[in-house]
């Protein structure tokens, strides 16, 4: 088209794939045409030329709020995203156009173009085995981008033919408000208000039609099982059992469903289930993301997908309110008050909270990997998380960075990619911006009293669900990795983690999964930590796999996981 800017999409209300710049609009219309044939936009295409008068296509896990959009005017192209991170949202740039879709794999056939297979991005390879999560803005693949939570990217041209670089815009800022709220009983009322508008807010839509909740029996899924009901809303509950090896939750979602004279569903999460499921959650997940969780809860979305088409859930709650994660950091800055002389970085502190493989690079990685990573400092992804100007106050700090980090940067986006893959529409009434925001005006007090994490949210529901729900300490969910990769898994660890294969890959130890499964790789890498960090290797491997396409070759048999574990853990007792 000359020196004119193009741009062109095919749009559905989750899904988005695009580009816009300088080029030929036939040779660039024909590409798109080719990439919408792979994807699932085949089914409802709708293509056309974007032009001013008809710029903006937005996109919501919802159905409710714009999680994600884009936007062009005659002279530039932005891509943004909301502060929660709920709708993912990827870019690259080939020649002077700029190509954008809301699925990673939806712009792997133009990395392909240029190379026989996507090439691994190693500082996302790095991240990953620090966060169990890619950090944004990287991708997992060299040459593709995705925008950051938060964050508007805008494009221009210079009516010559030439794109300029991104320029970028934060849409949210969260800071520490100048005044803090200490009264106890006002924070409640306001509290409680605020909760029900952000359940408000996500109903009007529904009618008459069930809605599912992921109900753990914690406090957050609790709590808005109750406000839906309170609402009216027709409520069905699902609920995860590991079996008799995982730490029972079922008995109080159990608890708070009969409470709420709701149906709850139980869903085995088996091994032989999570087994048979991994490399359906890889696909649904698009991005490698390592916690133990992720194929329980695509199982959970399965199960509710078969009965309705909405499903709520607790997530954010622990981020805006300070849960428990937060505990380890303030005791170890007063600690340090004390012991000046002892002081560790409080980034580093904060990376030891992630538990993965930050500190162990020499004893995982091999050494071409290691030649490449080792200028990369993971404390630069943390920022500006854990800007020290954004809070005087060390909990809003730290609130500050699982917002943007473990909830915008993992929790939310694999929740929306898990249900949008099984065809629901997924709500968090915690995502709500006013609720967010009202929380960084709380005294610190009031959100951590003594050794109670969350104590203004739990006075606040007080009435609403059962004390035992309320006031019960927190747990994790009860993944039993550890014990099921060293007994009903330990053979298939030969297959998802099979050395030849590793050592062919040259990035991974071939020896590494073996090593960790005996617990040699690191001191502080025993008990429930061999099972999280296996599940980690396990997860990337699936990724690469299931999404990258990438084959898996050169297996090695015999494998040290052919042998049962217990005749290793009797050789290296008498080794």
């Amino acid at each position: 088209m000359g020196w004119d800017a193009i741009a062109s999409t095919a749009i559905h209300p989750q899904g988005c794939l695009g580009y816009w710049g300088y080029g030929d609009e036939a040779a660039l219309g024909q590409t798109l045409s080719e990439l919408v044939a792979q994807t699932e936009l085949s089914d409802w295409q709708r293509r056309g030329l974007v032009t001013p008068g008809d710029s903006r296509v937005a996109l919501s896990a919802s159905g409710v709020n714009a999680d994600a959009w884009v936007t062009v005017t005659a002279d530039c192209l932005t891509l943004g995203r909301d502060a929660f991170g709920r709708m993912p949202l990827y870019w690259m740039q080939r020649d002077q156009t700029i190509w954008f879709a809301s699925r990673l794999r939806w712009l792997l056939p133009l990395v392909r173009d240029q190379e026989k297979l996507p090439q691994v991005n190693l500082a996302a390879l790095y991240g990953y085995s620090c966060f169990s999560y890619v950090p944004t803005p990287l991708t997992p693949v060299a040459g593709v981008r995705a925008v950051p939570a938060g964050i508007e990217q805008t494009w221009g041209g210079d009516g010559a033919g030439q794109v300029f670089s991104p320029t970028s815009h934060s849409l949210v800022n969260w800071r520490e408000s100048p005044t803090q709220l200490e009264d106890e009983a006002t924070a409640i009322a306001q509290l409680q208000a605020l909760l029900k508008t952000a359940v408000e807010r996500q109903i009007g839509d529904l009618g008459d039609e069930p809605v599912g909740v992921l109900l753990s029996g914690g406090l957050d899924s609790s709590i808005v099982a109750a406000l839906l009901v309170q609402a009216g809303v027709r409520v069905r509950a699902y609920t995860l059992d590991f079996g008799e090896n995982g730490l029972p939750e079922w008995p109080y979602a159990e608890q708070v469903a009969q409470f709420l004279g709701i149906p709850l569903v139980k869903v085995e999460a088996t091994p032989r289930r999570i087994r048979e499921a991994i490399s359906a959650t890889a696909m649904a997940l698009e991005l490698p993301f390592g916690d133990g969780v992720t194929v329980p809860l695509y199982l959970l979305n399965q199960a509710a997908s078969q009965e309705v088409g909405v499903i709520f859930n607790g997530e954010g709650g622990d981020q805006l309110f300070a849960g428990w994660t937060n505990k380890p950091l303030i005791a170890a800055s007063l600690y340090q008050a004390d012991h000046p002389e002892g002081i560790e970085p409080f980034a580093h502190q904060y990376l030891r909270t992630f538990h993965r493989l930050w500190g162990c690079e020499a004893q995982v990685f091999q050494p071409a990997v290691l030649g490449e990573i080792q200028t990369l400092n993971p404390e630069d992804w943390l920022y500006p998380a854990l800007d020290p100007t954004a809070a005087q106050g060390l909990l809003h700090r730290l609130r500050r960075a699982t917002l943007m980090l473990k909830g915008a940067q993992n929790i939310h986006p694999r929740a929306t990619n898990l249900a949008l893959a099984q065809g629901l529409r997924v709500r968090s009434p915690f995502c709500d911006p006013d609720l967010a925001q009202w929380t960084f005006g709380l005294a610190g007090t009031l959100c951590l009293r003594g050794a109670c994490e969350k104590y203004i949210l739990k006075r606040a529901v007080e009435p609403w669900l059962p004390a035992d729900i309320v006031w019960r300490p927190k747990r994790g969910m009860g993944v039993p990795l550890t014990f099921w990769c060293l007994n009903e898994w330990w053979r298939d660890l030969g297959q998802w983690l099979n050395p030849g294969v590793l050592a062919a890959e040259g990035i991974w130890q071939a020896d590494l999964a073996f090593r960790t499964a005996l617990g040699d790789l690191s001191g502080t890498i025993q008990g429930r930590r061999i099972g999280e960090i296996l599940w980690l290797l396990v997860m990337w491997q699936q990724w690469r796999s299931q999404v990258l396409g990438e084959p898996l070759e050169n297996p090695l048999w015999p494998h040290p996981f052919w042998l049962p574990p217990r005749v290793w853990r009797y050789r290296k007792r008498w080794l």
